[in-house]
């Protein structure tokens, strides 16, 4: 039998690209989604036929009937929250069980997480990140600290125990110390967590061997990405990044699925830039134009609500995405957003010091020294909304999506012109190269 076609769904911006209904397009075709890094702090939004599922830690293809989703190794799972979402899809007639599995090898959020998260980024003298304060961070930090409970670690009850009652003790001296933060009730704690480690109980397996045995035996997998590249811990715009492996690279360790499985990386990048929270951003706008694409966009998140900054597509930032990430196809999402420009402005280079430059700077202070390059680009001023091929777009559009093709070197496989599942432009080079043959274009399914 052949091996499975997979392929990883990365940001290649800074999160928010519209990962969530690309993933659930591209489902139509893939056996299994796997999503690899973050927590409850991404949301992913996904329309279809007007009903919106905002999804946190549950991967997209859950909105698939027969596709499964898989929370790996590398997620950091909060039980509570992730309970209230299985309820909610529960609710709107989502089928859960059978399909939704989660790593053994996950690390757990626990209150304390919360409460360390909330001090750091509120305490005086302290860079603010923008963070959701939903305890990602810490649980990475004590992840690497070695200090973790893991999913397998939640199921031992007398572990369970032990842990809570010893980190709890630990976490209320040091927020008590650092940050006048009120002691956690260790008992308490207990009870609540057990509780939630019954009803996980059911979805816990290992998914490494799941995700291994489904490639081998010639089912598809796509791993979904959280974030997005800029946001990625090492290779973002530090510190303003968020705490786990954003980029492609952490489809492999954040699921325990070999470098040599994954056969193409696709990145999502919006026609223009945003950004939620602190840190760099050369594009931005800060003007009415700003606000217009804020508002035209719905650019708002998904998970805290927050109004996100909005800008021009920075061309730089793309190429260094595709660099990390080894991109060969790219989906440009929201591009009905620019439809009554008539002017449309990209940026595409750098100047440090009045110098051009094809680095990005390692330090968030070196962004403060960037003038971007603009290149003016025709607008369309036309709707495309109800346009369902590459042909039927404006040239004008159509010139857009050349032009990025050329700046970046890779390929625009698909274009998403609304929010909805059936706002759909898929490219037929993009179809076949993936072997996703069946996937037919949304216009032929209605």
């Amino acid at each position: 039998m052949n091996r499975g076609r997979t392929a990883v769904i990365v940001g290649a911006q800074w999160g928010d690209e519209g990962k969530g209904k690309i993933v659930d397009v591209l489902t139509q075709t893939f056996s299994v989604v796997a999503r690899y890094a973050g927590g409850h702090n991404a949301g992913h939004t996904v329309i279809i036929n007007g009903k919106k599922f905002i999804l946190q830690l549950v991967p997209g293809g859950i909105l698939r009937p027969g596709c499964i989703s898989v929370i790996g190794n590398g997620v950091v799972l909060d039980p509570l929250a992730f309970l209230k979402e299985v309820a909610s899809l529960r609710d709107a007639g989502v089928q859960i069980d059978g399909n939704l599995f989660i790593s053994n090898r996950a690390q757990v959020i626990l209150p304390y997480h919360r409460m360390m998260e909330l001090g750091a980024e509120n305490a005086p003298g302290r860079v603010k990140i923008g963070t959701t304060s939903r305890g990602i961070g810490p649980a990475y930090e004590d992840k690497m600290g070695r200090r973790g409970l893991r999913v397998a670690d939640l199921l031992d009850t007398a572990l369970l125990r032990t842990h809570i009652e010893n980190a709890c003790r630990e976490k209320n001296m040091i927020g008590h110390a650092l940050f006048n933060s009120d002691p956690l009730d260790a008992d308490k704690m207990f009870k609540e967590y057990s509780d939630a480690a019954q009803k996980i109980a059911p979805f816990v397996c290992d998914t490494a061997l799941l995700l291994n045995q489904a490639i081998a035996e010639g089912k598809s997998v796509v791993f979904e990405g959280a974030q997005g590249t800029m946001l990625d811990i090492d290779h973002g715009t530090y510190p303003f990044v968020t705490s786990s492996s954003a980029t492609s690279g952490g489809a492999v360790t954040g699921t325990g699925v070999p470098p040599t499985s994954i056969d193409t990386v696709i990145g999502i990048t919006k026609a223009y830039c945003t950004r939620v929270g602190g840190g760099p951003f050369p594009s931005e706008l800060l003007d009415e134009q700003g606000e217009d694409l804020r508002k035209r966009g719905n650019e708002f998140g998904a998970v805290t609500g927050r109004p996100r900054r909005t800008g021009w597509l920075d061309l730089p930032l793309l190429r260094y995405a595709g660099m990390i990430n080894g991109i060969s196809w790219l989906v440009v999402t929201k591009l009905d957003v620019l439809d009554h420009l008539t002017e449309i402005p990209v940026c595409v280079g750098y100047k440090i010091d009045g110098k051009a430059t094809a680095e990005v700077p390692a330090q968030a202070c070196g962004y403060e020294k960037i003038e971007c390059l603009y290149r003016k680009m025709p607008g369309w001023a036309t709707p495309t909304q109800d346009v369902r091929t590459l042909e039927g777009l404006p040239k004008p559009a159509r010139e857009y999506l050349t032009f990025i093709e050329k700046e970046t070197g890779a390929r625009v496989g698909m274009i998403s012109t609304g929010p909805d599942r059936e706002q759909t432009i898929l490219v037929p080079e993009f179809v076949s190269q993936l072997g996703l043959k069946e996937i037919k274009s949304p216009a032929a399914r209605a």
